[in-house]
């Protein structure tokens, strides 16, 4: 049966990473998509959370010129502002990108069709074909642009591309039913199984992402990634909740245990926004993780650290 295909259909894309090894099996493509419901203290992409474009500013490179400022016409910029940007009145137009003589400003997003993102991923194809690879979509929360997603995947799978979600699991009924029956492999999420902690760090409960999260499992193959967080998540007892929830799900086998980092800690200067995670809270290294791996194993789940 031909599948109906929208290539016209259009979604906000804020980057396309090429040569994955830990996103899906094989090399794969990362297609990083807008938007975001949950505002995860810790997150390491927050010029994703928004789906409109968002401007980032750079003050180590800013010659303080001006250019920027004079171009706008919406107001959006003043030296005197945080990360020089109101985001509020910004509507990520770029102009100002294509003024400021430095490269202090980049927009990250851009509205891309159907069609030109997978022109852009057939450059991978032989890639996929040789390695067992394919693409996944990421973000931000990709089931926040879920129209665009379902035509995007149709299109991949017409192509014979395996293909990959990494997600939260919140999203609407509809996104589920119309995303996963094109999905390959589920990487999700489960951050928390305590719903004030979850509240606490993310802005929503975990409510909606548990009932997902048995809807999804039943549609696609899935494996579990706990990212790991001092003061969320990283306890004996948050690991002995967490694999318990999991070993509900439906065919699950596999958790992947993420250690905490701050590689993106810059973005939020960038972006003029504080990171609220407690600054005295470091990366973990491997070593700080493996209880929790002896956990996960002891409960007869496969389990690897990052990934």
């Amino acid at each position: 049966m031909t599948i109906s295909i929208d290539y016209k259909a259009k979604g906000v894309v804020f980057d396309i990473q090429r040569f994955s090894l830990n996103d899906g099996p094989g090399i794969r493509t990362i297609v990083f998509l807008k938007g975001c419901p949950l505002k995860c203290r810790w997150c390491s992409n927050p010029e994703s959370q928004e789906t409109k474009p968002t401007l980032m500013y750079d003050d180590r490179s800013c010659i303080h010129c001006g250019k920027c400022i004079d171009t706008c016409k919406q107001g959006a910029l003043s030296a005197e502002l945080p990360g020089m940007v109101d985001h509020d009145k910004c509507i990520g137009c770029g102009e100002c990108v294509t003024v400021c003589p430095a490269g202090a400003l980049t927009l990250k997003g851009k509205e891309m069709t159907v069609e030109a993102v997978v022109r852009e991923l057939k450059k991978d194809e032989i890639t996929y074909n040789t390695s067992g690879g394919g693409v996944t979509f990421s973000g931000g929360e990709p089931l926040v642009q879920w129209e665009f997603l379902t035509e995007l995947l149709k299109a991949c799978k017409s192509q014979g591309w395996n293909t990959a979600i990494e997600t939260t699991g919140i999203g609407s009924k509809d996104a589920i039913e119309s995303v996963f029956p094109y999905i390959d492999e589920v990487l999700l999420d489960c951050k928390s199984t305590n719903d004030e902690i979850h509240k606490y760090y993310t802005g929503v409960t975990g409510e909606v992402i548990r009932e997902n999260s048995k809807r999804i499992t039943q549609l696609a193959h899935t494996t579990i990634r706990v990212p790991t967080i001092p003061g969320v998540n990283a306890s004996e007892k948050d690991f002995e909740d967490i694999c318990k929830f999991v070993d509900s799900l439906s065919g699950v086998d596999t958790i992947h245990i993420l250690p905490y980092h701050t590689m993106g800690l810059n973005k939020y200067k960038m972006m003029g926004e504080e990171y609220t995670m407690p600054e005295d809270i470091g990366p973990l290294e491997e070593s700080d993780v493996l209880p929790y791996k002896e956990i996960v194993e002891k409960n007869g789940f496969k389990c690897k650290i990052g990934g």
